[in-house]
């Protein structure tokens, strides 16, 4: 291919943004039309939250500071205890000085103050962080639990709390050596939510004790009443600024996962935590932010990240060819244009027929093909395997699990190597002559790996599960998420194998079993399933590598269906809808456009 710069003397630009306002995308060199395009997608419309790296103590009352990708927890209901997140994971660094609960943190990961709290007693200590360790500096004029705060190390106010109770109006000022009083929140509270990232001179305090939904401005003189949260409540989150702040989870009650955005004058409901939980830590501002610990109860670990409208991509289903077998249990592999389909079992109880038919899709219908020798349910594909190049492995007949492998070559089923363990409702990962199964019911920690032509056992999952999801490129980089343990519940772990081992993993949001899905190690989707007590998902999670996000949901909710493809165009056929099981949705994402752009 020819190059920009030779055919027009200079190099492409680097946009990152389309001229027409489009919102993110690259630019490219289309030499037939020798003009220069701009590909863009579509982002998300509406913000959600998923599931991050959970804290190394579990703890609720807790401060919080810094960004998404930057954070700072510190102490909690009881403790001393420091840590730093990454964007994936947290850190213990050194401890409080003094161990306390309820206090107000605000700053930086690397320059933060930490007022207040209780211990033993309503404390006025007062600690600076440094980005390394705590140090001992001026305290407050009145000590107080519940205060929240905005500012940093060298210019912070805190306002409200308990001393110890009712709650105070009490706002003071830090100018990075002294603590002065300034004047008074219209209405006492203590608990509230405060815009940690904003300033000393531009606050927001909205909810607190006893339940209030008031929201007061500071323009670093005196606060001002402006419009109320619309879900009144208690020991809420909060990250952002003064005009661009998320509140989040509280206390109503009972507990909740309400979300609700600022944009400078209106509260907006929006996307609720995954899990309710009160009296939790924030960070971050109202794009990109981060909720970590709190009580669900008991005192939580659990980290959920933020990502604001625009920020992430997003997909959406479009109703695809029906099979001509509705089935359950079935296993697929291939690409949105050219998948397969095989086994399975009826759609409805009792499942007494098994089935060995094997379909095709073109990209808008499926096509009946030759038959599995042995026909069952409840088995695996190599997830990555072609519509050419698959294989069929383990499963259920009426009345025994089998070990029974077959491979594909495009037109018909040849026997190979058994399994060495009979199983069925497991998941693989990998081609016809590279493959991994793992898992299996009754809740089988076991893992296979296939050569081309024998199966060897390798190491076990670190959950044993059985209707849980997988998939991957290879044998050697593959991914199995939640699935069922014990009934119920059901789990939400996830783990990767690195060819040699499994390792945990960030959760999905959900807790669910019976999930369909399609993807590969770092890239992928976990599609439907049912939560404990039987309700039927519709839900999907996108996997980006580190964490799962809620994407668009299915048009009809199913489970224990089959899937094909990648991220960017899959599909999601059969499953239990309960009834009708022959139903094929294509995914789409991104949504490419190709635009001109002017070279003159």
């Amino acid at each position: 291919m020819a190059e920009y710069k030779g055919i027009h003397g200079t190099k492409i630009q680097n946009y990152t943004a389309d001229p027409d306002n489009a919102i993110t995308g690259q630019v490219w060199y289309n030499e037939t039309d020798q003009v220069l395009k701009f590909q863009y997608v579509n982002t998300n419309t509406a913000g959600s939250w998923s599931t991050g790296g959970s804290m190394n103590t579990a703890r609720d009352r807790i401060g919080g500071a810094g960004t998404q990708t930057a954070a700072l927890a510190a102490g909690g209901n009881p403790s001393t205890d420091t840590e730093l997140y990454d964007g994936s994971s947290w850190t213990e660094v050194n401890n409080l000085n003094t161990g306390r609960r309820a206090t107000s943190l605000t700053g930086t990961q690397t320059a933060a103050i930490l007022a207040g709290g209780y211990s033993t007693v309503d404390a006025a200590n007062v600690e600076t962080w440094d980005g390394t360790s705590w140090t001992e500096t001026t305290d407050l004029n009145t000590g107080r639990r519940g205060g929240a705060g905005s500012g940093d190390s060298s210019a912070s106010i805190l306002v409200g709390g308990e001393s110890p109770a009712p709650s105070t109006g009490f706002t003071e000022l830090w100018n990075g050596s002294s603590w002065t009083e300034v004047n008074d929140l219209n209405t006492g509270r203590g608990y509230g939510a405060g815009s940690n990232a904003g300033t000393s001179t531009a606050a927001l305090l909205a909810g607190g004790i006893p339940y209030l939904a008031n929201t007061e401005s500071w323009n670093g003189t005196s606060w001002t009443e402006v419009n109320d949260l619309n879900t009144a409540r208690q020991d809420l989150g909060g990250a952002g600024t003064y005009t661009a702040m998320l509140v989040f989870g509280g206390e109503v009650p009972p507990r909740t996962g309400a979300t609700e955005e600022w944009n400078g004058t209106n509260w907006t409901e929006t996307a609720d935590l995954s899990t309710a939980r009160s009296t939790l830590g924030g960070a971050g501002g109202s794009t990109l932010a981060l909720a970590f610990g709190g009580s669900g109860p008991p005192a939580l670990a659990a980290t959920e990240e933020w990502n604001g409208a625009g920020t992430i991509e997003v997909g959406a289903w479009s109703t695809g060819g029906d099979l001509n077998t509705g089935r359950i249990y079935l296993a697929g592999a291939g690409t949105q244009t050219a998948g397969i389909a095989f086994g399975g079992n009826d759609p409805l109880p009792p499942p007494t027929q098994r089935f060995a038919q094997t379909e095709l899709y073109n990209g808008s219908s499926w096509t009946e093909v030759a038959d599995l020798n042995t026909a069952r349910s409840g088995l695996a594909g190599a997830s990555a395997g072609t519509q050419t190049a698959s294989l069929a492995i383990g499963g259920e007949t009426p009345t025994v699990s089998v070990a029974v492998t077959e491979s594909w070559n495009g037109s018909s089923w040849t026997e190979v190597a058994d399994i060495n363990t009979a199983r069925h409702l497991l998941k693989g990962a990998g081609t016809q002559p590279a493959a991994l199964v793992f898992g299996g019911s009754p809740a089988s920690a076991l893992t296979e790996n296939w050569n081309g032509s024998s199966w060897t056992e390798v190491a076990d999952l670190n959950l044993g599960r059985a209707h849980h999801g997988g998939f991957g490129a290879t044998n050697t980089a593959a991914l199995a998420f939640g699935g069922e343990s014990s009934y119920p519940p059901y789990d939400n772990e996830t783990e990767s194998w690195n060819g040699s081992s499994w390792t945990e993993l960030n959760n999905l949001n959900q807790e669910k079993a019976y999930l369909g899905g399609f993807g590969e190690y770092t890239s992928g989707l976990s599609v439907g399933g049912v939560l404990a007590g039987g309700p039927v998902l519709g839900t999907v999670e996108n996997w980006n590598g580190t964490s799962w996000t809620e994407v668009a949901d299915l048009s009809t909710a199913r489970f224990s269906s089959g899937g094909a493809g990648s991220t960017t165009a899959g599909l999601s056929f059969g499953g239990g809808t309960p009834a009708d099981s022959v139903a094929t949705e294509e995914w789409n994402s991104p949504s490419f456009t190709t635009k001109t752009i002017s070279t003159d």
